[in-house]
């Protein structure tokens, strides 16, 4: 018999740079030996990362010991970034591995839809204008058909008390899916890999925050707030350190202890009246002829021994036994088959203090070329194992080596990677989104939180007279001089990657424009040229387009002047590297935080091309650096002068010099000193000059300091999110819809994701407001551009998505934020 074991679990706790007690500490082990008698489940659903109750999840998964499942419906692409510059799908990835990093902690698994988060929405009717229901549908009951969740638990109501409209979308979907999945009318495509399932009971797991509060006493209650010995924490510990996962949210959450309660209002399913898994039999004795795996279970609870942890593989050997002689039409039992089979593998291979490692020399892999890697294996407990094959990527080590106690053991190879090895990717990042939904046509990708490994080495051992078979994935690692060891995923890449310096240029009038390209080489040698394609009407001319780079990493520049002809707008280049007559067209983006692995994406080389009607007035701008966003670079493509104004720049720098200051998003949020610049930055105004500041937050994360332009005014969470909403000019003889380009309602034509955020008020009337919009069924709002004289300057306030706009070479958004820039100076000082 082979036992089929993959070090998965486990590797994922290492390559995350996260303490892998869960491999070897006692109390782990014993705490998932007790679980193997839990067969009960809970599927929690909501729309977002950072939406999901890390409290609960944690107390279901670890005190009630079910399997748990959180369902996130998007990966949060939509969102704000704290911590950096990246959006929409980048940022994605970003938390898609908070959220993984967040259910390691709290012990339940994650999953997706192939929704994706494309902005704030205040309807779940305009939620579904995006994304396709029946879809989104169609994986929520794959989640659930496959999960056989006892019980489905939503964060939020189907009547709009969450907020969000993506937040009311995932209630009416979980509704809809609960009796969608044991429908075999429904989705029967499905049904040749899973079965229909239906639920016990749905519930709303209602909320007391944000001034609203949705419980009641008449609800099911739970404590939640207990305190686990075995894991040495309570679950509102391990909430908060969950929780803390989601950095690029700002969810750093403080511990808590005690009791704490959660409600639950029933949506759906078999009445309960105390508790949510009311009358359902949690243990193996809810299926028929399965008590003796309680009984093997419940001695070795009893006789396990803490310091020698290995002599409960025999009752674990026995328990995987009798599970494989299990035969049934009984979904559900075949189900826990397979899931409890896979944890007593684990436990075996914990028990038996098993550390199996395998590293390459590099992180990067090329199809065709030498990968050279190690795998390395230390028994750590006084187990009785055996090494009997080792099965590399091409060749097979057969060895019959006996494993002394604690010695490690070192196997090397070099051997070719096949020349038809598939590059990496995160799978739903494969091919281009729509604006509603990632495109993945492989059924059984669905719903996964990210790729399997890239590749693996099998190894073949015997403990106590079983043979296993384990799965270990090739991984890379380092060492730091400060952080110590670190782990990343090995890469498989193409021979080269060409990015764009700037993936959107914009050409100003008929003038050509210089685009410059980075060649890369992921390998030694490799020598090749440039070529490129563009869209009809425009032109591409490369001076040079041959590179030769000796080194792996090294780069080469590449020059190519654009010019569009006639009557050309808008269009794309390719470019293309032609590398022993083998083309390629990769552009690779990266992600480097330390609280998350490394993450890249490649996607196809694309640069898109917009001809641009724009006249300026000035050259110097001055930028308050915020959270993170690409303005200061955009306004340095069209010519500007652009400097970076940091805390020890802006004290001793005379602001003369700048036409306008611009602080980036979020500046006030994240910057606490500027207060302490605030009546240099005034004076500047009231000298002649224009300063510009992007939205700023007022929630939970920060409040807006009190002083930020020369008058009052309040920042709000308004809002408007439909990128197509009308846009009134309120006064359009103002020099900011005139001067130096005349801005017209078609300025507004093209936008993307939404108008605009973090609106402002102005009770005392001090600001003049500029624009109006709305949202469909709502009034006005004019808060989205403030301006006010002061002295002979200009103070603006904007909370328009000007961060989004010009990184995606919006025309229109371009032409008014130079007009911003560009406001003419007053006559007679107010102040």
């Amino acid at each position: 018999m082979i036992l089929r074991i993959q070090t998965l679990t486990f590797l994922l706790l290492l390559i995350c740079n996260f303490e892998a007690t869960a491999q070897g500490g006692s109390s782990a082990i014993l705490q998932k030996i007790k679980k193997l008698n839990t067969v009960g489940s809970v599927l929690y659903i909501a729309a977002h990362p950072d939406d999901e109750n890390t409290r609960l999840l944690g107390y279901l998964a670890n005190e009630r010991k079910l399997k748990t499942g959180y369902l996130s419906l998007t990966r949060g692409d939509g969102g704000q970034n704290l911590i950096g510059k990246e959006q929409g799908e980048m940022l994605g990835l970003i938390r898609t591995q908070e959220l993984l990093a967040a259910r390691r902690i709290d012990g339940a698994e994650q999953f997706f839809s192939r929704a994706y988060d494309f902005g704030y929405s205040k309807t779940p009717e305009e939620t579904f204008s995006f994304w396709d229901k029946e879809a989104v549908l169609a994986d929520v009951v794959w989640v659930i058909r496959n999960f056989k969740p006892d019980v489905i638990i939503c964060r939020f109501p189907t009547t709009g008390e969450g907020g969000h409209g993506h937040h009311t979308a995932s209630a009416m979907l979980a509704v809809a899916a609960f009796k969608a999945a044991a429908d075999p009318t429904r989705f029967p495509e499905q049904l040749s890999k899973t079965t229909v399932w239906q639920a016990k009971r749905l519930f709303w797991n209602t909320f007391n925050f944000g001034g609203l509060n949705t419980t009641s006493e008449n609800q099911i209650k739970l404590d939640v707030g207990g305190y686990n010995a075995l894991l040495g924490k309570s679950y509102g510990e391990m909430a908060a350190e969950s929780r803390t996962c989601h950095k690029s949210q700002g969810f750093g959450s403080a511990k808590m202890r005690g009791e704490q309660f959660e409600f639950f209002k029933q949506l759906d399913g078999d009445s309960a009246k105390k508790d949510v898994f009311e009358g359902i039999q949690l243990s193996w004795p809810r299926f028929a002829n399965t008590n003796s795996l309680k009984e093997i279970l419940d001695n070795c609870i009893a006789q396990f021994d803490a310091q020698s942890p290995e002599k409960s593989i025999p009752a674990l050997i026995r328990f995987y036994k009798q599970l494989q002689n299990i035969k049934s039409n009984d979904a559900a039992l075949m189900a826990w088959k397979a899931t409890k089979q896979q944890d007593a593998q684990d436990l075996i291979l914990a028990c038996a203090g098993l550390w199996i490692e395998t590293t390459a020399s590099d992180f990067v892999a090329i199809p065709g070329k030498e990968i050279a890697y190690t795998t390395q294996i230390v028994c750590r407990n006084k187990a009785t194992v055996s090494l009997s094959k080792i099965s590399f990527l091409n060749t097979d080590t057969i060895t019959n080596l006996a494993l002394k106690s604690n010695q490690l053991y070192s196997f090397k190879r070099k051997e070719q990677l096949q020349s038809n090895t598939t590059f990496s990717n995160p799978y739903w990042l494969s091919r281009q989104h729509t604006a509603g939904a990632f495109i993945v046509e492989n059924q059984d990708l669905i719903g996964k939180g990210e790729n399997e490994a890239a590749l693996n080495v099998n190894i073949d051992l015997e403990i106590n007279g079983e043979q296993l078979l384990i799965k270990s994935p090739i991984v890379f690692k380092s060492t730091d001089p400060v952080k110590g060891e670190i782990y990343r995923p090995l890469e498989v890449l193409p021979v080269a990657t060409i990015n764009a310096i700037e993936p959107a240029v914009l050409l100003r009038n008929d003038k050509p424009k210089v685009i410059q390209f980075v060649v890369k080489a992921n390998a030694q040698n490799v020598k090749g040229i440039v070529q490129m394609n563009v869209s009809e009407g425009w032109d591409v001319t490369i001076e040079n387009p041959n590179f030769d780079l000796k080194n792996k990493n090294d780069e080469a520049i590449i020059e190519a002047t654009i010019i569009a002809k006639g009557d050309a707008n808008a269009g794309e280049l390719h470019p293309n590297l032609l590398v022993d007559n083998v083309r390629y067209n990769h552009h690779i983006r990266r992600i480097d935080y330390d609280h998350i692995p490394a993450q890249f994406t490649l996607s196809a080389s694309i640069v898109k091309l917009q001809k641009i009607d724009i006249k300026k007035a000035g050259k110097n701008i001055g930028y308050l650096p915020g959270a993170g966003d690409e303005v200061a670079s955009c306004l340095q493509q069209i010519g500007y002068n652009v400097t970076q104004l940091t805390d020890d720049l802006l004290a001793i720098t005379d602001l003369k010099q700048f036409d306008a200051i611009v602080s980036g998003i979020r500046a006030y949020n994240t910057n606490d000193k500027l207060q302490s610049y605030h009546k240099k930055l005034m004076n500047y105004v009231a000298s002649g000059g224009n300063m510009i500041v992007q939205y700023n937050t007022n929630n939970r994360i920060s409040t807006v300091p009190p002083q930020i332009g020369p008058y009052p005014f309040v920042i709000t969470r308004e809002r408007v999110t439909d990128e197509l909403a009308k846009v009134n000019i309120l006064d359009k003889n103002h020099a900011a819809f005139n001067f130096p380009n005349k801005i017209s309602e078609a300025d507004f034509a093209n936008w993307i994701q939404e108008r605009g955020i973090y609106f402002a008020t102005d009770s005392a009337n001090n600001y003049q407001k500029l624009l109006s919009m709305q949202d469909p069924n709502e009034k006005a709002n004019e808060g989205s551009l403030l301006l006010c004289s002061y002295g002979k300057g200009n103070f603006v306030y904007t909370g328009l998505a000007f961060f989004r706009q010009l990184p995606a070479g919006v025309p229109g958004a371009y032409r008014l934020f130079v007009n911003l820039l560009s406001l003419p100076p007053n006559e007679t000082k107010n102040n």
